[in-house]
């Protein structure tokens, strides 16, 4: 009788010759052998599959080991950033909101964010070996590809905000240590391996990430890409952890991490919002911690918009040119139409669509935040100055728009008047 596997296909024979007591074959034995037959096929395809899947668990391990050998920063380079002096944060300006990372080049950065970990204690508090630091954040730092915006300058940007709140904000008489660490490495890592594209484009185009993640995609894969990192023998800076502050600053982090989509801000800031006008609000409380912790996040993510105006304008810009490359993307790959924000043939809405930007996602978070504690209100402050910013310069592009209507429609009028002048001429 033939053995077929799932697909019908026959895989093997099975063959009975006498029975025992040396009767015929009858049909219940022919029903019988039938059935054995069946019961081998599945046998014999699980046991094919299970071969397949651990060949394709050994690959996967094979690939993440070599992606992490090349991942991880090379332990020269950090002995060399283990070497090198430690500037105070008062030297590269980190308790202030209007901090600025233009003037500062790669290597500063990175001792700017070391500089941090010490102002926040820790590095002693949680036992860090400094040079698994060094790697770690050189690890990081190479793990952000390079385009125009969400790259390693807009991690490190979005980590001094969050020192600053810490720090400046005086938020440290809220969270604990385990917290302030998880907030620290989750802005650090936040927008790990970003492809200058959003969740969106990633479902439109079916990549790989969105048939991984269906929500959050981008979030979950900067996530895994942290996770990837500090597990890696030579940049794991948690490993001396206990296993249950281990734990809490793992769970910590992926919430971090994940809270920077801003379809999970819409979904909670309701709630935070309402809970901070709260007079009797309990910040002990887990789940009122949680949502805390999510919204400095966000405030975090988006602080560039709370930056001095020149800082601010240049900011927008870099963020309004990687929207239009995927924008660009959009119309050539996929053949459609890209939201406005995304379309380069918009780029003059972009005072107006930046003024819509504040009102609908960042007013709404920096002034819930203020309410948390007035040492946050720099930012509200810089938020609404930088409002007024846009609003002038929509005004502006206004006016020069319908300056240019003004001149098209002279132009087109000299011109019609031309060509009649033209054909009574002809005519006389």
């Amino acid at each position: 009788m033939p053995i077929k596997n799932i697909a019908g296909k026959i895989i093997g024979v099975i063959q009975l010759v006498n029975k025992m007591d040396n009767t015929a074959f009858n049909k219940n034995d022919e029903n019988l052998f039938e059935a054995f037959a069946i019961f081998c096929g599945m046998g014999i395809n699980n046991t094919s599959m299970y071969e397949t899947a651990m060949k394709a668990i050994a690959k996967q391990r094979v690939a993440l080991e070599v992606m992490s050998y090349h991942a991880i920063a090379p332990m020269e380079e950090a002995e060399k950033l283990e070497k090198m002096p430690v500037p105070s944060a008062q030297h590269y300006n980190l308790y202030d909101y209007n901090f600025s990372d233009f003037p500062l080049d790669d290597a500063d950065t990175l001792k700017a964010t070391i500089r941090m970990f010490m102002d926040l204690n820790l590095i002693d508090a949680f036992n860090i070996n400094y040079e698994l630091l060094c790697r770690f954040l050189l690890s990081v730092k190479k793990n952000y590809r390079n385009v125009t915006y969400h790259n390693w300058r807009h991690a490190f940007n979005v980590t001094q905000t969050m020192f600053c709140m810490l720090k400046t904000g005086q938020m440290l008489n809220i969270l604990g240590d385990t917290e302030r660490l998880a907030l620290l490495v989750g802005c650090l890592c936040h927008d790990l391996d970003h492809r200058g594209t959003n969740n969106q484009f990633q479902m439109k185009t079916m990549s790989p990430l969105a048939e991984l993640y269906s929500t959050s995609t981008m979030e979950h894969h900067h996530f895994d890409q942290c996770i990837m990192i500090i597990s890696t023998k030579g940049s794991d800076i948690l490993c001396n952890l206990t296993q249950a502050d281990y734990e809490q600053v793992i769970g910590v982090l992926e919430n971090a991490i994940l809270s920077t989509d801003l379809a999970l801000y819409f979904r909670y800031r309701g709630r935070f919002i309402d809970l901070t006008k709260r007079p009797d609000v309990d910040w002990s409380d887990d789940c009122n911690r949680d949502l805390l912790r999510s919204m400095m996040m966000t405030a975090s993510d988006i602080a560039a918009i709370a930056k001095p105006w020149e800082v601010q304008k240049k900011v927008a810009e870099m963020v309004a040119s990687e929207f239009f490359e995927q924008g660009d993307m959009e119309k050539e790959t996929l053949k459609i139409q890209p939201m406005e924000m995304m379309d380069r043939d918009q780029k003059h809405k972009l005072p107006n669509m930046q003024v819509g930007f504040i009102d609908a996602i960042c007013l709404p978070v920096y002034e819930a935040i203020a309410r948390v504690s007035p040492r946050l209100s720099p930012l509200l402050k810089g938020c609404q100055q930088n409002r007024a910013h846009w609003l002038e310069e929509a005004e502006i592009k206004q006016e020069q728009q319908q300056q240019r209507r003004l001149e098209k429609h002279a132009g087109e009028e000299e011109a019609e008047n031309k060509n009649k002048d033209s054909q009574e001429s002809s005519t006389s």
